[in-house]
């Protein structure tokens, strides 16, 4: 939009600056000075209102002129007459005389000299008459101020007037709608508008915000501002950047084909899913899991009558929400495993809600029926308060009662996922670039990072530039569910691949690219929009001892953590978990999450924003564990998530068990022994630096391996028990139950020390 000048704009109205920048304050324009720059839109408003009045005053400036005119022909009129009758007198006067020669002469002469002086006064008089008329006549008329004030008053009043009728043609206009992102800078904002930033500010100010014209406003408030000047703002979508690149057109009809069925398995923890998984795979994968929970997605084929099918098995901890939620969302059915003796809990309700939202096929496989206490149609009566209805009871929900122990019902359940899968009619194309979604993910330490994938639509190869997330890569090598070395996987299957920059986050979908320099840049783009500062620098670190009394003191409103596990999934459940934890006093916020062993770059992390660092199934490399002590970080390291989520809720409410410290006393080293009857083996030692105390617990080291850890059961200088004896003294030293000391050996005394909370 064009700008202009204040002076321009009064050179072309043909008014002076002054009186339009007295204008332009009238109506709530800004003019600082004659120099100041104003929008083209406001300058036909200024325009506008000049218009009238300009037409008003043409007709009031030329009547006092015509009147000047007039009067000044009058008085040429009027003083002609007197001129002749001057004349006429004294020439009577001449004529009359008593000498009629001489004075006749010299009155001739007198009166030519007397004419001629009267001519030329007449000739002056005439001309300073024409001087004033014509001064008269190039001068304004002086106007009587009350007058000029109430003309000035109608002109400001049309003016508004015509401004509020501008305004009123504005409102009564159709709105303009505009879309905006979902944060906006007020300059931004004031251009989507065309309104100057200033009137925004001047809008936030009125609304009781103090802001500045680079201040970020959220969409409510932008759209709040937008509502005064008829302008309705929506919400841009953001542009997924994989869908935008990849985007495909419909299969047609002749390529595609049937593809296996992929089925989940979800419901309550400690329902039986993993053991039903079993049963029918043959394999036992529980027993792998910390604490026999299934903390993992896995992915399995297996083959029913020459027909596969894939089935996903998803924890039941409520802590696996999203791998709940994410198994759901990549499947064809989801097998709800209730048990018998339980009925519905929870976490059922849950992969009920999860599976409706997904759209998927409910197939209830009532698990424990070889239990006594088994009682399949309570549960058929639970499900139907949330809408699933036994097909035996008048409903379409199939229910099939099974035993995971005695594997009862297990052809019954597999008959109806066929039957199911045939009635879906599942297809895909499998001549074309592979997409679908990453299962699972995790940080190997001789291979790289390794993900789960499932293939959803094309055929996946070795060698294939493929893009997941952030992650991308040439794929180097597959496997799939049972350790095989694969070269390509078509629709609905599960395989493991290798070759990705970093480990992908588990639910991203994964596209095959044309090639490696489009999957580099691609990631890459992913990367600098998903970047963010999320370091904090707070005077004082924090760990879970003292948690609670800064939380008391005032000074803890929010509680950093850094999360590292073995496999992505479990980097989310960990994350949800513990942020589902803060409360009105303390806010858990995980400012980090990722795969792999505690690393050096993570205690830096969380040392600068005041963090405390969650290990789940990994270990702190050792320059990571001296970084951290070095740098008064606190590590937690845990195997099940239920001590996690304990500990946290502990801290937060301040009651965390005292814990015991070790705390090393002194070294002393053997250097002759002596045997006692009734005392047993006596060890003459040199205690070498720091000081044995009596009843203190030692370890006795021998070639650097601990062969004894116990108590020290009698310390005696020469005949005499004493309470210690400190470095570069001798002394005797007896083990309970423990003879088998040797020259040479060293021996460590330590106690173990309270540590209060």
């Amino acid at each position: 939009m064009s700008k202009m000048r204040i002076y321009e704009l009064a050179k072309q109205l043909g008014v002076a600056n002054k009186e339009l920048m007295e204008k332009m304050k009238s109506v709530g324009m800004e003019a600082n000075s004659h120099m100041s720059m104003i929008e083209e839109s406001d300058a036909d408003k200024i325009r506008k209102l000049y218009q009238p009045a300009q037409k008003a005053e043409e007709p009031k400036k030329e009547a006092p002129k015509q009147e000047v005119k007039e009067q000044h022909k009058g008085n040429q009129q009027k003083d002609a007459p007197k001129q002749d009758n001057r004349n006429k007198g004294e020439n009577k006067k001449a004529q009359d005389g008593k000498n009629p020669q001489n004075n006749n002469n010299q009155n001739k002469n007198n009166n030519q000299n007397k004419n001629q002086n009267n001519n030329a006064q007449n000739n002056q008089n005439q001309g300073k008459k024409d001087k004033k008329g014509k001064g008269k006549k190039d001068q304004k008329p002086r106007e009587n101020p009350l007058e000029r004030r109430r003309r000035e008053m109608e002109e400001e009043a049309a003016l508004l007037a015509e401004l509020e009728a501008l305004e009123a043609a504005e409102k009564a206009a159709e709105p303009v709608i505009k879309s905006i992102p979902a944060s906006i800078s007020v300059k931004e904002l004031a251009e989507v508008l065309g309104k100057k930033g200033s009137d925004l500010v001047m809008a936030l100010m009125k609304k009781g915000q103090m802001l500045n014209i680079n201040a970020t406003l959220d969409f409510d408030t932008a759209a709040a501002i937008a509502e005064d000047y008829n302008v309705i703002l929506e919400q841009e979508e953001e542009k997924d950047i994989l869908e935008t690149v990849f985007a495909e057109e419909e299969d047609d009809e002749k390529d595609l084909k049937e593809r296996p069925p992929v089925v989940v398995v979800m419901g309550h923890v400690d329902h039986g899913k993993t053991s039903l998984l079993d049963a029918i795979r043959h394999s036992n994968v529980t027993k792998g899991e910390a604490g026999g929970i299934t903390q993992h997605i896995g992915a399995y084929t297996v083959q029913i009558d020459g027909k596969p099918i894939t089935f996903l098995d998803t924890p039941g901890h409520e802590a696996f929400t999203a791998m709940r939620m994410r198994g759901a969302q990549i499947t064809d059915i989801a097998i709800l495993v209730v048990a018998a003796d339980d009925g519905v809990m929870p976490q059922t309700v849950e992969a009920i809600n999860h599976a409706k939202a997904a759209g998927v096929e409910i197939i209830v496989a009532i698990n424990k029926m070889d239990k006594p206490s088994a009682n399949p149609d309570r549960v058929k009566q639970e499900l139907v308060e949330y809408g699933l209805v036994a097909e035996d009871w008048g409903g379409q929900t199939i229910c099939v009662p099974v035993s995971a122990v005695t594997k009862e019902g297990l052809d019954s359940l597999l008959e109806m996922i066929i039957l199911v899968a045939e009635m879906k009619e599942l297809k895909a194309n499998p001549n074309k670039h592979a997409r679908g979604a990453i299962v699972e993910a995790q940080l190997d330490k001789g291979r790289g990072p390794v993900a789960t994938v499932l293939v959803q639509n094309g055929t996946l190869q070795v060698g294939d530039p493929i893009v997941a997330g952030a992650a991308y890569g040439k794929i180097r090598a597959m496997t799939d569910d049972k350790g095989r070395r694969v070269k390509k996987a078509g629709p609905s299957t599960p395989v493991e691949i290798l070759g990705l920059s970093e480990v992908p986050s588990a639910g991203d979908s994964f596209y095959v690219a044309e090639n490696d320099k489009q999957a580099r840049q691609v990631a890459e783009s992913i990367i600098a929009k998903n970047r963010e500062n999320m370091i904090k620098e707070t005077p004082q670190k924090v760990s879970l001892d003292d948690l609670f009394s800064q939380i008391q003191s005032g000074n803890m409103k929010e509680l950093n953590i850094v999360v590292k596990a073995d496999v992505q999934g479990s980097v989310e459940a960990v994350r949800q978990s513990l942020e589902r934890l803060s409360n009105e006093e303390v806010r858990v916020r995980i400012i980090h999450g990722g795969v792999g062993a505690i690393t050096e770059s993570d205690v830096m992390l969380a040392s600068a924003s005041n963090a405390i660092i969650i290990g789940f199934n990994v270990r702190p490399e050792p320059a990571a564990k001296a970084f951290a002590d070095e740098e008064k970080v606190d590590v937690r390291l845990y195997r099940v998530i239920y001590n996690a989520i304990e500990d946290i809720t502990a801290a937060m409410k301040g009651l965390l068990d005292p814990v015991f410290e070790e705390q090393v006393l002194g070294h002393a080293e053997v250097r002759q022994l002596f045997k006692a009857s009734g005392v047993g083996t006596i060890a003459g030692s040199y205690v070498k630096d720091g000081k044995f105390v009596r009843n203190c617990q030692v370890r006795i080291i021998r070639d650097g391996i601990v062969v004894y850890e116990g108590d020290l059961e009698s310390l005696k200088r020469f005949k005499d028990d004493v309470k210690e004896v400190a470095a570069g003294y001798e002394c005797g030293l007896v083990f309970k139950k423990f003879n088998d000391v040797k020259e040479g050996d060293w021996i460590e005394a330590y106690t173990m020390v309270e540590v209060p909370r």
